[in-house]
């Protein structure tokens, strides 16, 4: 009995497209000798059994023995090296090349080639950045009635189409576009622009096909993306005033609180709870943080006499003063909890300590008028004590606080949006010095690309959570599945901004035509598949239109800075702002 490696060509392509890491271990078997079982020593041996002969090596362009390659041409050159004469009147019966749709493409011998030695080529110049699979099936005929061993199998990505998808215009002028793009998310449907907004309480939708299922963090955020689209004339002050006045109201007086904190989902039509998970089915104290984070943005924002933005400022005055922050201290403990359940009590059970998103959680905490916490819960809780410096070197970089290499970019982002890390430091870090220096590692890792994914480069990196293929998850150097999400460069602009910029380039002429819709840059991609995300997200669409106005104005950071709780939470807590 002959046990050998067979290899289906349509349940391959779909495995690779959705696997690609297993399909190089698989393929590679094939090019193993020995693959063929040996006779047993008493089985009469067949004189008439045919030999057999192997693929001793390959090339595809200047790629040897690769069985998954990148950065193809588009019309590449294949060099199939045998150890036996082939009979190349029949090759083309088992030598076959399939597009990423299953489809046999021609083949073409070239010139070069002798009876063990063929060079191909498509007949056709094949198509950017897609999937390809050239098959060597077994049985081969070669000389002597002798037949290849073995299927082969061989894979491939082509070239990125390097050519502009846009044209070029000023980076000041692109900057505004993306704000602009982008934008259209977070907006009332009814407006000119057509947003995305939930039609009934003007809450932000969780994602673009989310329906009634809205964010509270992603409000937050969908709030100071607005204030940043007044300010740039993409939508009128009325305008602006009237959708946050609308959702504020909703919140106000329709939506679940407990012990004045808002749950992580909420029902856009109804006010009422969506469960995050089975436990996780009444507060959520970071993303209320992040809500609150906005809501005060447009409390200092909105400061004018009129009755309209005295009564909003009147109901977000209401909303802030009604988060029961000591409550999440879990009875008097020297840390906040992230989640509380009227039906499940403490049962999450998850302390909100950094490093991580959650500096502001803190940061409100002490700076609420009503149920402020105590400078020891946050050196305690968050800081743990000074546990939550690092300062070990990665990428050639010095990391004053986190996990190894940083985390996820949005470490560098979530907090940051209102928060303003120029001159601000206390006695574990300064977090200008922080929040460069973990984008910085991010960026050098990328560019170091250790994994080998395609694509990584100088103009292509950025790790952060996202979607990926599989569903929804944390990417991060210590993390790394190939997926890059553009809100990690975008929105780390005000601190790499070149490196950004070059990002941006590339993600908007280069991919533009993959990534570039509706809403902006598409949540993530990865070039390793290839795939490109169809959907957005909202905590990855606003903070790319928030830290690029805080880039270019400031104007979140000064909004959210200038007011005076905040700046005595600061003070309590240890900061110095320079």
């Amino acid at each position: 009995m002959v046990c050998s490696l067979s290899f289906s060509v349509f349940g391959g392509m779909s495995y690779l497209l959705n696997r690609r890491i297993c399909v190089f271990i698989l393929l590679g078997i094939g090019l193993l000798e020995g693959i063929s079982c040996k006779k047993s020593q008493h089985e009469p041996v067949q004189q008439d059994q045919p030999q057999v002969f192997h693929l001793q090596s390959f090339q595809i362009d200047q790629q040897q023995n690769v069985y998954q390659a990148f950065q193809v041409s588009r019309l590449p050159v294949i060099r199939l090296h045998f150890d036996h004469p082939v009979d190349r009147q029949q090759m083309f019966t088992y030598i076959q090349l399939y597009d990423h749709q299953h489809r046999l493409l021609p083949l073409q011998l070239l010139h070069q080639s002798n009876d063990s030695v063929l060079f191909l080529s498509p007949t056709d110049s094949l198509q950017a950045l897609s999937v390809y699979q050239l098959v060597v099936m077994k049985g081969l005929p070669g000389a002597g009635n002798a037949l290849l061993d073995n299927t082969y199998a061989m894979n491939w990505i082509t070239v990125i189409d390097s050519t502009d998808k846009f044209p070029r215009i000023s980076d000041s002028a692109l900057l505004t576009f993306i704000e602009q793009q982008t934008l259209r998310y977070f907006l009332d449907p009814a407006s000119t622009a057509g947003g995305l907004a939930h039609p009934v309480s003007g809450l932000i939708r969780e994602r673009s096909t989310s329906g009634d299922l809205c964010t509270t963090g992603g409000t937050g955020f969908g709030i100071m993306a607005i204030l940043a689209g007044i300010e740039r004339n993409f939508i009128s002050r009325a305008d602006g005033l009237n959708q946050i006045s609308r959702i504020v109201h909703f919140l106000a007086h329709t939506c679940t609180r407990y012990h004045g904190a808002f749950s992580h989902w909420i029902n856009g039509s109804t006010g009422a709870t969506i469960p995050f998970s089975a436990l996780d089915d009444g507060a959520d104290l970071v993303e209320t943080s992040y809500l609150m984070m906005g809501l005060l943005c447009a409390r200092q924002y909105f400061h004018s006499a009129d009755t309209a933005e005295q009564v909003l400022r009147q109901q977000i005055d209401s909303l802030w003063y009604g988060v029961e922050w000591t409550w999440f201290q879990q009875n008097g403990k020297s840390v906040l909890y992230w989640h509380w359940s009227p039906d499940h009590g403490w049962a999450m059970q998850v302390p909100v300590q950094g490093w991580n998103e959650a500096l502001i959680t803190y940061v409100l905490a002490a700076s609420s008028p009503t149920f402020a916490i105590d400078k020891k819960v946050y050196d305690s809780g968050w800081a743990r004590n000074g546990a939550i410096r690092n300062g070990q070197s990665y990428e050639g970089i010095t990391l004053p606080l986190g996990p190894a290499f940083g985390g996820p970019l949005f470490f560098a982002h979530y907090s940051f949006l209102g928060l303003d890390p120029h001159g601000l430091s206390d006695a574990y870090a300064d977090y200008w010095t922080q929040n460069v220096a973990h984008a910085e590692i991010n960026y050098r890792y990328c560019v170091d690309n250790p994994l080998h994914f395609n694509g990584y480069s100088a103009a292509c990196w950025g790790l952060t959570a996202s979607d990926d293929p599989s569903g929804y998850a944390v990417h991060s150097p210590a993390s790394d599945n190939g997926v890059i999400a553009p809100t990690a460069a975008v929105a780390s602009l005000p601190y790499l901004p070149d490196a950004s910029m070059q990002a941006i380039h590339f993600y908007y002429y280069t991919l533009g035509d993959h990534l570039w819709g509706a809403y902006g840059f598409a949540d993530a991609f990865d070039l390793s598949v290839p795939w490109f995300d169809d959907q957005y997200l909202a905590i990855d669409q606003a903070p790319q239109i928030i830290l690029i106005e805080n880039y270019r104005s400031g104007l979140l950071w000064r909004l959210f800075m200038s007011c005076p709780e905040v700046q005595q939470g600061l003070i309590k807590l240890g900061f110095t702002v320079h």
